[in-house]
């Protein structure tokens, strides 16, 4: 039923009709048709009346005075009017039976009968050929979005499928040839082409995409801007990284990580995530590594350096949550040290391929405050690789964490090669893309089994200091034979005797035992370290010409390439220093 045809007939509908008239600001569209009343009103509730007052149609389905009804209307007339571009073609070869006025105005006229591949080129540049050859076929109608044509135009285009399409505009009261299914299987059928002018949104929408390319760039440059340019190579490791932010529709995220040397052969290896997106988490992530580098100078043990991060995580952002793993890996022990605030496990793989996961301590993400942090350690041998991630690595929607961690234990124990070549394999074992919809940070760590050659230039010599006073000269003279072995210059030999005769004799007159010397050497450093049972860090200190002791430090710091002090988990303090060997 035509509600709207016959609703002026219903009890009190003229009342409401003019009442809404009355209140509106704008006037009806119908009122452009109203005729004057021409007799009273009826009573209340008489359905029957011929009578109306007010615009609207005729109860006997005339049309108002000054405008045609609807049914008087010819399809051309209706297509006619239309803004939107219309084009009708027929038959499978789409010959044009008609275009509206607003399709001449764009694309110019075009021949009736002609096909549309000749003779409407527009089509094909929308690339809407195909299309409606496959509305012919299925009788289902589609929609492509925001085409653009070489005038620069933008169109979003619908095509119909129109059955008994002959190119008249006669009533066709015949039944269309086609299937009980729709599908049109006598070739009479049609084609309705509706293009709608989407120019102005589809340079909207692109103002919009260039600003959030922009936007995107500025933040992957600064995030790629904050994290190391070049990796610190220590001597006993071999390291790689990889960073890959997310997908074009991803903001950059907040993942990086580091690597620093702290002295004394000793590495720290960090891998964190600051969880929001864009400028603002890289600003955080930029703030949050430079203070890693700090703390970590500071050589304290790897929960303290979370225990500090923790509290400035807080003052820098307390609505940005962050991860951090921190480990410190020591050639002299074979393991790693490490500490994690929230992030995922450190995988191990050793040199047979199983796999070993840092499970505990863990603790909560940074910013978190009110936790105290520990540490704990994984073994690191010869021949193993270590890896560090972020989450958009192992993280999927589809599946729980636990399978993509489980799945990088599995890409690790397959892969071979240069730290670099096992960062590659890994990104592609877990299938992240240059589409993927997170940032994605790893870093591998080898420590390498050296054999033959290689392995001559890596040495470990020690001494426990034991008996008083007296063990300075055994110190010197063990210091004298080693370096002899090893065949250091005689200017090398002598400094190193002396730097460890005067870290020796430190120790013996401010430390308290258990004491050792070690020496060591590496491909590129000799490295002299005395451990001893006393928690006093040295500091370096001007004497004075009077004074007749104070000055082994300063002498220390003057002929070696580096020197620093650190506590030793155990208790004690461990004072070192570094000679740069002649390449």
């Amino acid at each position: 039923m035509n509600f709207t045809r016959w609703s002026a007939r219903l009890p009190g509908t003229q009342r409401r009709a003019a009442a809404r008239d009355e209140r509106s600001s704008v006037p009806s569209a119908r009122a452009e048709y109203a005729q004057p009343e021409t007799g009273p009103h009826p009573p209340d509730g008489d359905p029957h009346s011929d009578t109306h007052d007010g615009p609207g149609p005729d109860p006997h389905g005339g049309s108002p005075a000054g405008g045609p009804a609807l049914e008087d209307l010819s399809a051309r007339d209706i297509l006619g009017r239309l803004p939107a571009l219309v084009a009708l073609v027929h038959g499978p070869d789409h010959r044009i039976a008609y275009v509206n006025d607003a399709y001449t105005a764009a694309f110019g006229p075009r021949p009736i009968g002609a096909t549309a591949a000749e003779a409407m080129p527009e089509l094909d540049e929308l690339s809407l050929l195909p299309l409606m050859d496959q509305v012919l076929r299925s009788g289902t109608p589609r929609t492509v979005k925001s085409r653009k044509v070489r005038s620069g135009n933008s169109y979003t285009v619908t095509c119909t499928p129109v059955h008994g399409t002959d190119g008249t505009d006669r009533k066709q009261n015949r039944t269309p040839r086609n299937g009980k299914d729709g599908r049109n299987r006598g070739g009479e059928g049609g084609v309705l082409v509706y293009a709608a002018d989407v120019t102005d949104h589809a340079e909207a929408a692109e103002r919009l995409r260039a600003s959030e390319r922009r936007h995107r760039e500025t933040a992957v440059t600064l995030q790629r801007s904050l994290l190391p340019q070049e990796l610190e190579q220590p001597d006993d490791l071999r390291i790689a990284a990889t960073y890959q932010p997310g997908g074009t529709d991803a903001a950059v995220g907040g993942d990086w990580y580091d690597v620093i040397t702290l002295g004394a052969g000793r590495t720290a290896l960090v891998i964190g995530d600051v969880m929001g997106r864009g400028v603002r988490a890289a600003a955080v992530m930029g703030q949050l590594r430079t203070a890693v580098r700090a703390y970590a100078r500071l050589d304290l043990p790897p929960h303290e350096v979370l225990q500090l991060l923790d509290g400035l995580a807080a003052e820098i952002d307390a609505s940005q949550i962050a991860t951090c793993a921190y480990a410190v890996h020591d050639p002299n022990e074979g393991h790693l040290v490490y500490a994690s605030a929230g992030h995922l496990p450190i995988l191990v793989c050793d040199e047979d391929g199983t796999v070993h996961r840092a499970e505990d301590p863990t603790g909560p993400p940074l910013g978190t405050g009110g936790w105290i942090h520990t540490s704990g350690t994984i073994a690191l041998p010869p021949g193993s690789t270590a890896v560090l991630y972020t989450d958009g690595l192992v993280e999927r929607r589809s599946e729980d964490i636990d399978e993509g961690v489980a799945a990088l234990g599995r890409a690790l124990s397959g892969a071979k090669g240069s730290p670099q070549v096992v960062c590659d394999r890994l990104i592609r074992s877990l299938g992240v893309t240059a589409e993927h919809d997170d940032d994605v940070a790893v870093l591998v760590v080898q420590h390498p089994a050296r054999e033959g050659a290689d392995a001559e230039l890596f040495h470990n010599a020690s001494l426990d200091l034991l008996g008083g006073i007296e063990a300075a000269p055994r110190a010197r003279a063990f210091a004298t034979g080693v370096l002899t072995s090893w065949r250091f210059p005689v200017e090398l030999c002598d400094l190193g005797v002396l730097a460890a005769g005067e870290l020796v004799a430190n120790s013996l007159k401010h430390g308290t035992p258990p004491m050792r010397l070690g020496l060591r050497r590496t491909d590129r450093r000799l490295i002299i370290e005395v451990t001893d049972g006393d928690d006093h860090l040295p500091r370096r200190r001007r004497a004075d010409p009077a004074d007749e002791a104070g000055r082994g430090i300063s002498i220390v710091a003057t002929i070696a390439t580096s020197w620093g002090s650190r506590r030793t988990p155990g208790g004690g303090k461990s004072v070192w220093c570094e000679f740069a060997l002649p390449q």
